[in-house]
C-alpha cells in the first residue's frame, strides 16, 4: 500500500516535542527519507531510553534540555508540533514568521492515510473519551475491522502500517490536537458538548469554541455531524457546518436519538433500556446516545449495541468505582480536569461526599461549582492550587483543610468519613503540577485507597 504518495519524503522536519506523538511521527518520517530533527526540553535522562536509542539509530537527530534560538531555520520543510506544547511557544511563532508549516502528528498521519479508509472523530469537551470507546467497542463487536486512536493515547502514526482496505478508524480529538489540523476530515465527527476549558492554553473561550468547530470545517454534504441539541455552545459553533447533521437529546423527544420511559430510542425506534445500563447519570446516556447515533449509519444491529452496552463499565479515571470499604465507596475521577467534569461527578451522588481537589493553577473560577456542591460535607485539597480552593470552599462555609499531596489528603478524607460517604476524587484541575498526567494520578489515587484497606485490615 503506497501511503501519501511523495508526501512527506526527502524533506527536513522539525519535531517538537518527544512523548507518544513525537517518537511515532519520527518513525515514520524518518522512515520515508526525511532528514529529521527532534528537540524536546527535557533531559536525555528523562525521556525513553528505549525509544530515544531507536530513533537515534535509525538517524533522528536529537537536541534536548532546552531550546537554543538559532535552532529553527528556513532550511526546515515543516515543524510537526506535539498537542502538549503551548501556542505561543517561540518556535511555533518563529515558525510562522518563516512561513513554514506548523502541524502536528494527527494532521500528519491523516495525509498518509489510504483513501478508502473511514474516519470517524469524536470531539467536545467532556465525554470523548466514554464516548469513544463506546463506538469502537461496538464496531469491533460487529466483526468489521476497527482501530482506536487519538487523543485516548494512541497515536495515529502507530496505525499507519496496519491498516487494511476499508478498515474504520475511530479517533478521539482533542483541542490541542485540533489546533494545528489542516485537511483533516472525518466522514462522521461527534461533538459531545462544549463548556469553558482550556483557556491557559487556548487563551480565550471564545477561541477553543473556535478551535472545536475545525473538526468539521472540511467536512462536505456527504459526510455526517453528530451534535447535542441540548447544548447551547455547540449550536452556535456549527450553525453554519456543510455536512448532514443528526442530533441526539437527553431532555426531549426530538427527530434523532433520545430518551422516553425509560429507554434510549433512535428515530422512534427503542434500543436500550436505560434500567440494563451499568453506568449511570445523564452524561453517560448522553455519551451512549452519541455512540448510537455513530454505529447506526454502519448498520449496527440494536442486538450488538445491547451487548456491549449493557456490558460497559465505564472507562478507567473517569467516574470510576474504586471499592466499598468500611462502609464508604470510593471514586475515581481523575480525569475530571476542569469545573464541568467535578460538575457532571457530584450530581452523579445523592450521598455525603468528602470531595478531593487540587492540582495546578489554572486560574479558574471555582464559583461554577456551588450549586453543585448540596451533597459535599468536607472539601480536601492539595497542589498548586490548594490555597485558592480553600478560600472558595470557606466562602460557601464548607469544611476544607489543605494538603501537600494526594496521599495525605485521601487518607485525611477517609480518618474524616462515615459509613455511607462516598469519598470522591474529581479534581476539577490538571495533573501537571505533580504528576505527568491525570492518568498518572489516578493511578495513585487507587494505589492509596488499596493501601488504607489493607493497612485497617491489618490493624
Amino acid at each position: 500500500m503506497v501511503l501519501g504518495d511523495k508526501m512527506f519524503q526527502n524533506k527536513k522536519i522539525f519535531i517538537l516535542g518527544f512523548a507518544r506523538s513525537g517518537y511515532e511521527a519520527a518513525k515514520v518520517l524518518i522512515d520515508r527519507g526525511n532528514t529529521v530533527v527532534l528537540n524536546d526540553g527535557k533531559m536525555e535522562e528523562e525521556l525513553n531510553q528505549q525509544q530515544l536509542n531507536e530513533l537515534k539509530e535509525k538517524g533522528v537527530e536529537f537536541v534536548l534540555g532546552g531550546h537554543p534560538d538559532d535552532l529553527l531555520d528556513e532550511s526546515f520543510d515543516y515543524l510537526i508540533k506535539n498537542p502538549g506544547v503551548p501556542i505561543d511557544h517561540k518556535y511555533v511563532l518563529k515558525a510562522k514568521e518563516l512561513g513554514i508549516p506548523v502541524i502536528n502528528e494527527v494532521e500528519m498521519a491523516y495525509r498518509l492515510l489510504p483513501e478508502d479508509i473511514m474516519l470517524i472523530g469524536i470531539t467536545g469537551t467532556n465525554g470523548k473519551t466514554t464516548t469513544t470507546t463506546l463506538i469502537y467497542e461496538i464496531i469491533k463487536a460487529s466483526g468489521k475491522n476497527v482501530h482506536l486512536t487519538g487523543n485516548i493515547g494512541y497515536p495515529l502514526c502507530s496505525f499507519l502500517t496496519k491498516l487494511r482496505s476499508n478498515d474504520i478508524i475511530v479517533m478521539e480529538v482533542s483541542c490541542q490536537q485540533l489546533e494545528n489540523l489542516d485537511t483533516f476530515k472525518p466522514h462522521i465527527a461527534v461533538m459531545t458538548n462544549l463548556s469553558p476549558a482550556h483557556i491557559d492554553f487556548l487563551k480565550s473561550y471564545d477561541n477553543y469554541k473556535r478551535v472545536k468547530a475545525k473538526i468539521f470545517k472540511n467536512q462536505t454534504k456527504d459526510d455526517i455531524a453528530v451534535l447535542n441539541i441540548d447544548n447551547d455552545d455547540v449550536l452556535q459553533v456549527t450553525k453554519s457546518i456543510t455536512p448532514k447533521v443528526k442530533y441526539f437529546s437527553s431532555k426531549s423527544e426530538i427527530n434523532g436519538c433520545y430518551i422516553k420511559d425509560g429507554s434510549i430510542y433512535y428515530y422512534d425506534e427503542e434500543v436500550l433500556s436505560i434500567a440494563k445500563i451499568k453506568v449511570s447519570g445523564v452524561h453517560n446516556y448522553e455519551n451512549i446516545m452519541a455512540a448510537i447515533m455513530v454505529v447506526k449509519e454502519l448498520g449496527i444491529s440494536n442486538e450488538i449495541i445491547q451487548e456491549v452496552v449493557y456490558n460497559f463499565k465505564g472507562v478507567e479515571h473517569r467516574l470510576e468505582y474504586v471499592c466499598d470499604y468500611q462502609g464508604r465507596t470510593f471514586y475515581n475521577d481523575s480525569k475530571a480536569t476542569n469545573n464541568k467534569s467535578t460538575q457532571i461527578a457530584l450530581s452523579a451522588f445523592n450521598k455525603p461526599t468528602i470531595l478531593i481537589m487540587g492540582g495546578l493553577d489554572r486560574k479558574q473560577d471555582f464559583t461554577e461549582l456551588t450549586e453543585y456542591m448540596k451533597n459535599v460535607k468536607m472539601i480536601v485539597c492539595y497542589g498548586e492550587n490548594k490555597n485558592k480552593i480553600k478560600t472558595y470552599a470557606e466562602s460557601i462555609e464548607i469544611p476544607v483543610m489543605t494538603f501537600d499531596n494526594l496521599k495525605e489528603a485521601t487518607v485525611k478524607g477517609f480518618e474524616l468519613s462515615k459509613e455511607g460517604d462516598v469519598i470522591l476524587l474529581s479534581p476539577a484541575t490538571a495533573s501537571w503540577d505533580q504528576y505527568k498526567c491525570f492518568e498518572d494520578r489516578g493511578e495513585e489515587y487507587k494505589k492509596i485507597v488499596k493501601e488504607i484497606a489493607n493497612e485497617n485490615k491489618e490493624s
